[in-house]
């Protein structure tokens, strides 16, 4: 016997439509739409993360979206408390986002770390280019060097802070991993897979409407701030390159390419990783998605409007 959906799961990369199905389905069955990305969790990224609009919000319930200010650490740990008490709040959760390490933790449970300590996290996320964290992790935790790629920068630094404030290697903490919040079983797990042309279009548009919103100023005022170049919020996609022009450093359409290529890169990263770790999820093309998402919740009792 097929288990009863408590809850709906929506992946996908960047620009693929994920937002648009969450919203049309939590109308359709009174759900909430639940934030998986770990860029849209920073209040100081309305514009740059493409977080729902007013007119999005004020059409279903949204949660754990721009709860968390930019000089906050906010671990995968974090989101996994975060989510708890959405997911027992009487609405169907729609759980929706680009960040697959939160989808991981809540079906298949986190590894026990214990908290990192400030000054140890501090120093590592502000290391930034002045260190090659490659190979300072190589000489502390060669297991999880040899798992991660020399360009992962948010991954070497969470190996290197774990292993110097644990005294244990990442790997061995992975290992103890507790139960998940949530049972694969009970969720309707969706993966956007669009194609990589028309993903390509959906970039180029969204980055035009993100201009006209004040994604350049957004960038601008964030920088302002002063935090450190490693801490997770700067290290998103138009940040330097919009903040860059403001400045006059560089021209405004040499900012805008730089930040579509990133994105253009950040969604191959994300689409190879959901290929990769979401296999017994169903990937579907974003046009058929919504059609796709009603038959397998009928078909598995949930009653919409």
């Amino acid at each position: 016997m097929t288990a009863p959906v408590t809850a709906v799961l929506i992946a996908g990369p960047t620009a693929s439509g994920k937002s648009a199905l969450a919203l049309a389905l939590a109308e359709r069955f009174d759900g909430v739409v639940v934030n998986a990305d770990a860029t849209q969790v920073y209040a100081d990224l309305r514009v740059l993360s493409a977080r729902p609009s007013d007119a999005d919000l004020a059409r279903a319930p949204h949660a754990l979206y721009g709860h968390v200010d930019g000089a906050t650490p906010y671990a995968v740990s974090s989101w996994l408390q975060d989510v708890e008490g959405v997911l027992s709040g009487g609405r169907l959760p729609i759980v929706v986002g680009g960040t697959g390490l939160y989808f991981d933790a809540l079906t298949r449970g986190l590894s026990a770390v214990p908290e990192i300590a400030p000054e140890i996290r501090e120093r590592w996320r502000g290391a930034g280019a002045d260190v090659d964290l490659h190979a300072e992790l190589a000489k502390r935790d060669p297991v999880m060097a040899s798992r991660l790629r020399p360009s992962d920068p948010q991954r070497l630094m969470r190996a290197l802070e774990v292993v110097e404030s644990t005294g244990r290697s990442l790997s061995l903490w992975q290992q103890e991993t507790g139960a998940p919040l949530l049972a694969p079983e009970t969720a309707l797990r969706l993966v956007l897979a669009p194609d990589r042309s028309a993903l390509d279009l959906r970039i180029a548009r969204r980055l035009e409407v993100m201009l006209e919103a004040g994604a350049a100023e957004e960038a601008e005022r964030l920088v302002s701030r002063g935090l450190p170049e490693g801490a997770p919020v700067m290290k998103a996609v138009g940040v330097s390159a919009f903040a860059a022009w403001k400045r006059g450093e560089i021209a405004r359409e040499e900012a805008v390419e730089r930040t579509r290529l990133d994105t253009r890169r950040y969604a191959k990263r994300q689409s190879t990783w959901f290929r990769n770790r979401m296999p017994d999820w169903r990937h579907v093309a974003p046009e058929g998605a919504e059609a796709a998402a009603l038959d397998a919740l009928m078909i598995r009792g949930v009653e919409g409007r």
